[in-house]
């Protein structure tokens, strides 16, 4: 059977750690029950996983409270609830060119429905945004800025942190505009202090750098922020049923219906278990970071020395191994497909649901075909990618 070579790892990790899916079998096998729907002790336990989560994902990104995390199913419906919670009418969003189309499609709606105003800030060839721009498009109406940590095209690193700490200097607390951070790409392969980096609202998948099974994610939300957040969805809480409203607590507020226990074992598990034998998670991200590092180099190194190819939109300093490039006489998707049929790599083709920032990268017409690796990937893998890539031509 034809080996594998799986270099997608930036639309999902595979694989995921065995313990991921065995905890997740074992809690669905044996353990099943709905959060909030009894006082028998399986019910409770649910209730203990989701809790211990939440504690878990606040050391990840050094949160000041577990209270602060809400459970989402993904970057995606994080990412919506946080932005259709917040904004009102009248208020004026400031993000990038860079962002994903999970920003970028709630905000656009909210526009064509005239409540709020938008000003998208151009970003340079890596994809990486000026920091003082960010700042400079800010007025007395902006009530908030998204901007994306990692780029998914192409894996630059944005300011966020210079942005965060500017903000904190110019502005008073009751009128600074909110920072919102897509960290879809960032959380659990880069170091990342919400606290440090001056972030109010932190949106991402598990099942990235998370170490979790696809459908987690969460929502962190500044302690000061939780009354003013208003839900988008309702439905059941497994509390005050009583009542036609839901409830007025954070995360509470933000999460109906039954959640995923078994996926939040699972990711759980994942998330404890990667940072066995550190010191805390910040620690594990750190040589996480550093080994991500490492690859990212040897492959913009090794892709750069392909004469059959164009790099598309390299870093300055590539700090994770997510690579955007076009093949010399071929359309990005037909050179994804010759890939996978003849030589069995994976990977992705196309505009990466990032609708803005291909001009200014100087994507062709129909994308790149993208390279996105784990901590996983080996030498081997990248000689396999070149040895295909150079038949390409």
């Amino acid at each position: 059977m034809r080996r594998r070579i799986y270099l997608d790892h930036a639309a999902t990790r595979f694989p995921k750690p065995e313990i991921v899916l065995q905890t997740m079998y074992e809690h669905a096998h044996s353990q099943e029950a709905a959060v909030g729907r009894g006082a028998y002790q399986a019910s409770q336990q649910a209730s203990q996983i989701l809790d211990s989560l939440r504690r878990e994902i606040r050391l990840w990104i050094d949160a000041a409270t577990s209270d602060e995390i809400s459970l989402q199913s993904g970057g995606t419906e994080a990412i919506n609830v946080g932005l259709l919670g917040l904004l009102r009418p009248g208020d004026h969003v400031v993000t990038t060119a860079a962002e994903h189309n999970s920003v970028l499609r709630p905000l656009k709606h909210l526009v064509d429905q005239q409540v709020i105003r938008w000003t998208v800030v151009p970003v340079g060839d890596d994809a990486v945004v000026d920091p003082d721009a960010v700042l400079a498009a800010t007025n007395e109406t902006t009530r908030l800025i998204a901007i994306v940590h990692a780029v998914n095209v192409n894996g630059a690193v944005q300011p966020v942190k210079t942005i965060g700490q500017s903000l904190a200097q110019r502005y008073a607390e009751a009128s600074k505009p909110i920072l919102f951070c897509d960290a879809a790409q960032s959380f659990g392969h880069l170091p990342l202090s919400v606290r440090e980096f001056g972030i109010d609202v932190l949106a991402s998948p598990g099942h990235k750098g998370g170490q979790g099974p696809l459908g987690t994610g969460f929502l962190y939300l500044r302690q000061s922020l939780h009354d003013d957040i208003q839900p988008t969805r309702f439905g059941g809480t497994g509390g005050q049923s009583e009542s036609l409203h839901p409830p007025n607590e954070y995360p509470a507020k933000l999460e109906p219906g039954n959640r995923n226990v078994p996926a939040a074992a699972g990711w759980l598990a994942g998330l404890q278990h990667a940072w066995q034998g550190q010191p805390s998670p910040q620690q594990a991200v750190e040589q996480h970071a550093a080994i991500l590092g490492q690859l990212a180099q040897q492959l913009y190194a090794r892709l750069s020395e392909q004469p059959n190819l164009r790099v598309i939109g390299r870093p300055a300093t590539p700090l994770l191994p997510v690579a955007s490039i076009a093949v010399d006489g071929l359309p990005a998707a037909e050179a994804a497909m010759i890939l996978d049929g003849e030589f069995g790599i994976e990977v992705r083709s196309g505009l990466h649901c990032a609708a803005l920032v291909h001009e200014a990268i100087g994507s062709p017409i129909d994308g790149t075909l993208r390279i996105s690796c784990g901590e996983e990937t080996s030498a081997s893998d990248l000689d396999a990618l070149l040895d295909a890539l150079a038949e390409l031509s």
